[in-house]
C-alpha cells in the first residue's frame, strides 16, 4: 500500500494512506522520525526506567511508576482491548510498528541519544497505552487528598475550603464554542488552549491524517495513535478541557507480614496480608523491582497491591503511618478508552462524536463539539466511580466498610446559552463529579469578552487567547486601598497599583510591582505562626511534594485567604502593610540605581513583568552541554488566573513552567480558515528549522494557518509498502 508524507511551511506532517491501519503506521513512523527522543523518554517513564539514562532527577517518577504499576496496567488494558475491540487493537499495533520503523532514523537526528548513550528500545503494543496512562495519571490531582488530610489534621475541617483551588500540579484549559448564530459565517467556531507544563518538545503534535475513511487535522499526543483531544474532520470539530473530576481514591491500609504455606513469599521473602473491610486479613501481591540510576546506585522498590490497588506510599513497616494505596479506574476496569479513538476520526456529525465519547475513560474531560449541520455538544466524558463523600475528599481507611466503589456516575451534560458555551475548569457541568475547581475568573472573562460583540469570526479568537486581565488581583488591591499612614514612597506604590488596569502584560511595570507585592504577602502569610503546623509535611515520596508545599498552596489560594472573614487571628492589614514597605523600599533602591550615571547597560534593573516572568520549559535533559540546548527563553504576558494562563508560583518564582501547550481555532465554515500554534515547533530535534519556529507566533498570539490543499504542501520521500 502507498503512504504519502507531505509537510507545510511549518514542517507539520500531513499523511495520506490507503487505509486507517496503514495511516496509523505512517503516523507512528513520522512521529518517531520527528520526535524519537521524546517518544523514548515517555516510553521509559511509562515503564519506570527513565532514571537509567536521566539519573537521579528521574528517580522519584520511576519509583512512582513502579509502585502504581503503570506498565502492568497498560498491558492489562491492551489485552482487554484485544478481546473487546480487535480492530482498534490492530490499529494500535500498526502505530507501534511505525514507531519501531522510524526510531533508528529519529535517534540519529536527535543529539540527546549520544549525550546519554541511550540506544532506542523496542516498542510493544501496550506502550502507547502506557504513555497515555503515564501522561494522565496525575491529572485528577489525587495527591491533593494528602494535602487536605494534613490541613484537617493540623488546622481543622474549616481550613480545607480556604485552600480549595487548582494549583501547580493541576492541568487545565480554556475552551469556548460560538454557535452559528453568533458568527459572521453562520457556522460555529470552537477555540481554546490546553494548559499544561510546557515541555520541549511539546506535549502536542500538529498533524493531519487522511485516508478513504476520513481526513482529520488536529493535535495528537506523541506516542498515541489518532487525534483524541482537539480535531477537525471538515464536517465536525471537537475540543476538551480538564473536568476537574475526582475519580481516584487513596486508602490507608493495614498490612502485616505473614509467611505463605512454605514460610516465604515470592523471592524468598515473607508474604503480606491486608486487612479488608469485612475484618478479614487477605493476601496482598508483593514483589520487589530494581530501578537503575545513571551515575548512582540501583534502588530497590517494594511493589505491593491490595484489593484496593497498588500501595504508592509506605510499605510493610510494622510501625509509623499507615501505608497508602491508590485506586484508579483503568486498574479496575482494564479500560483506557482507546475504543473511542477510531470512531472520533470517523465522525461526520456531533452525534458521532457524542457516541465516541461514550467510550471515553481516562482522563475525565469536558467536551465541546459542533458540526456543519448545526449540531452542538457540551458534555462530560470519562469514568467516575460512585462512592462515599469521604473518598472524594480525604484518605479513607481500607479496613472499614462504606468506602467501596459501587458503579459509575452517569456523565453530566452542559448547555449552550445565547449561542455560547465556555469551559475553563470552573464549576459547570462537571460540578457533581469534583471537589476543587479553578476560580471562575477565566471562564467569566471569556464569556464577558464574547458577549461584547454580536458576531465573531475565526481570526477574532486570538484576542481572547491573549487576554491578560487579572480579576483575582481585586482581593489584594482592596486591602491595599484600606491602608493609611504610609510613607510617600509607599503611598506612590499604592496609588500606582490602585490606578493600574489589572493587565499582566510583559511590558507592564505596574504588573511587575503587583507581582512583587503579591509575592511578599504570600511569603509573610506562609511564614506566619498560624500555619507553622503545615510547614513540615509528612515524609511522603518526592513526586507528591508539589501538592504538599505550603508556600505554593498559599500563593494559589491567596484570594480566598485574603477574603475570608477571619484567618486564624492573622492581621492581614499588617501583613499587607509590611509587604508594601518591602516593595516600596526595593523600588526606591532600583530607582536610585537607574539614576546613577555610572550604571552600564549590562547592570540595568529589571522593572517589567516580562523581565522576571519568563518561560521555563521542562526538558528531560536540562544539563546537556550541547549549544543546541542553550536558549534564552522569552518574557511572557499573562498569569495564573488570566485567560492567558502562564502560571508562576507566587511567592516562590515568577518563572512560568505551565501555560498554553497549544492554541487552536476550529472554523466549521471552512476548515482551511482554522488556525493553530504550539509553543515551539513541529520538530523535536534541537537545531532543526522547525524546532522553535512557531515560538514567535505563540508569544504574539498569532496562529499558523491550517493548510488543507495538498497542492500547497511539499511532498517528502516515504517508503511505499
Amino acid at each position: 500500500m502507498t503512504i504519502e508524507l507531505y509537510r507545510d511551511a511549518w514542517g507539520i506532517p500531513h499523511l495520506r494512506a490507503d487505509s486507517a491501519r496503514e495511516l496509523a503506521r505512517a503516523q507512528g513512523r513520522v512521529t518517531a522520525v520527528d520526535r524519537a527522543w521524546q517518544l523514548e523518554v515517555e516510553r521509559h517513564r511509562a515503564q519506570g526506567t527513565s532514571a537509567s539514562f536521566l539519573g537521579t532527577e528521574a528517580l522519584a517518577w520511576d519509583m512512582f511508576a513502579r509502585r502504581s504499576r503503570l506498565e502492568d496496567t497498560a498491558r492489562r488494558c491492551f489485552a482487554a482491548l484485544e478481546r473487546a475491540d480487535p480492530e482498534t487493537a490492530d490499529w494500535v499495533r500498526a502505530y507501534v510498528d511505525g514507531v519501531n520503523e522510524g526510531l533508528a532514523e529519529g535517534s540519529r537526528r536527535a543529539p540527546e541519544f549520544a549525550a546519554t548513550a541511550l540506544v532506542p528500545g523496542r516498542w510493544e503494543p501496550w506502550t502507547a497505552l502506557g504513555i497515555w496512562l503515564g501522561t494522565h495519571i496525575l491529572f485528577a490531582g489525587f495527591p491533593a487528598k494528602l494535602w487536605r488530610e494534613e490541613v484537617v489534621r493540623r488546622l481543622g475541617d474549616e481550613a480545607v475550603g480556604l485552600f480549595a483551588t487548582d494549583g501547580p500540579g493541576t492541568a487545565g484549559s480554556n475552551g469556548w464554542l460560538v454557535s452559528g448564530e453568533r458568527t459572521v459565517t453562520g457556522q460555529p467556531v470552537i477555540a481554546g488552549d490546553p494548559h499544561r507544563f510546557i515541555e520541549d518538545p511539546g506535549v502536542y503534535q500538529q498533524i493531519r491524517l487522511s485516508c478513504p475513511e476520513f481526513d482529520v487535522v488536529g493535535l495528537a499526543v506523541p506516542g498515541v495513535p489518532g487525534i483524541a483531544h482537539f480535531a477537525h474532520t471538515g464536517k465536525v470539530a471537537w475540543a476538551i478541557t480538564n473536568a476537574m473530576a475526582d475519580y481516584q481514591d487513596l486508602y490507608r491500609e493495614r498490612l502485616r507480614h505473614t509467611p505463605d504455606g512454605n514460610g516465604t513469599g515470592a523471592g524468598g521473602r515473607a508474604g503480606v496480608e491486608a486487612l479488608d473491610p469485612d475484618g478479614t486479613w487477605r493476601p496482598a501481591a508483593r514483589h520487589t523491582e530494581t530501578v537503575e540510576v545513571a551515575g548512582g546506585d540501583p534502588v530497590e522498590v517494594e511493589v505491593i497491591e491490595t484489593a484496593r490497588g497498588p500501595v504508592v506510599i509506605g510499605g510493610v513497616t510494622g510501625h509509623g503511618d499507615d501505608p497508602i494505596s491508590l485506586r484508579y479506574p483503568p486498574r479496575v476496569t482494564e479500560d483506557l478508552g482507546f475504543s473511542a479513538l477510531l470512531p472520533l476520526l470517523r465522525a461526520r456529525e456531533v452525534a458521532d462524536v457524542d457516541r465516541a465519547f461514550d467510550l471515553w475513560a481516562e482522563p475525565v474531560n469536558v467536551v465541546q463539539a459542533a458540526d456543519t449541520e448545526g449540531g452542538l455538544l457540551h458534555r462530560v466524558a470519562g469514568n467516575v466511580p460512585l462512592r462515599g463523600r469521604d473518598n472524594r475528599t480525604r484518605l479513607v481507611p481500607a479496613w472499614e466498610p462504606g468506602h467501596e466503589w459501587h458503579g459509575w456516575h452517569e456523565m453530566p451534560r452542559g448547555t449552550v446559552e445565547d449561542g455560547l458555551a465556555v469551559m475553563a475548569n470552573q464549576r459547570g457541568p462537571a460540578t457533581p463529579l469534583g471537589v476543587e475547581f479553578a476560580p471562575p475568573h477565566r471562564a467569566a472573562r471569556i464569556r464577558e469578552l464574547l458577549e461584547e460583540r454580536p458576531t465573531w469570526s475565526a481570526p477574532d479568537m486570538a484576542a481572547i487567547h491573549m487576554d491578560t486581565h487579572l480579576a483575582s488581583a481585586g482581593a489584594l488591591l482592596d486591602h491595599l486601598a484600606a491602608l493609611d499612614g504610609l510613607t510617600p514612597e509607599e503611598t506612590a506604590l499604592r496609588d500606582r497599583l490602585l490606578s493600574w488596569d489589572r493587565r499582566m502584560t510583559a511590558a507592564g511595570t505596574a504588573a511587575a510591582q503587583y507581582a512583587a507585592l503579591r509575592g511578599a504577602v504570600v511569603r509573610r502569610l506562609a511564614a506566619h505562626p498560624a500555619f507553622t503546623a503545615l510547614t513540615d509535611p509528612p515524609a511522603y515520596p518526592e513526586i507528591f511534594r508539589p501538592w504538599l508545599a505550603l508556600l505554593p498552596r498559599v500563593g494559589f489560594a491567596l484570594e480566598s485567604l485574603l477574603k475570608a472573614d477571619e484567618l486564624y487571628g492573622i492581621d492581614r492589614a499588617a501583613v499587607v502593610r509590611e509587604a508594601v514597605a518591602e516593595v516600596a523600599a526595593e523600588t526606591a533602591k532600583e530607582t536610585a540605581k537607574e539614576a546613577d550615571a555610572e550604571l552600564s547597560a549590562a547592570e540595568g534593573t529589571s522593572g517589567t513583568w516580562g523581565d522576571t516572568h519568563r518561560l521555563a520549559p521542562w526538558r528531560a535533559l536540562p544539563t546537556a552541554s550541547s549549544a543546541s540546548y542553550a536558549y534564552d527563553e522569552p518574557g511572557l504576558s499573562g498569569d495564573h488566573d488570566c485567560v492567558l494562563c502562564t502560571s508562576a508560583v507566587p511567592g516562590l518564582t515568577d518563572l512560568s513552567a505551565r501555560g498554553p501547550a497549544a492554541r487552536y481555532v476550529w472554523d466549521l465554515a471552512r476548515r482551511e480558515d482554522s488556525r493553530w500554534v504550539v509553543p515551539f515547533g513541529a520538530s523535536g530535534v534541537p537545531g532543526s528549522p522547525h524546532h522553535r519556529d512557531q515560538l514567535p507566533l505563540w508569544l504574539k498570539g498569532d496562529l499558523a494557518p491550517v493548510v488543507t490543499d495538498w497542492e500547497h504542501l511539499t511532498k517528502e520521500n516515504f517508503d511505499d509498502r
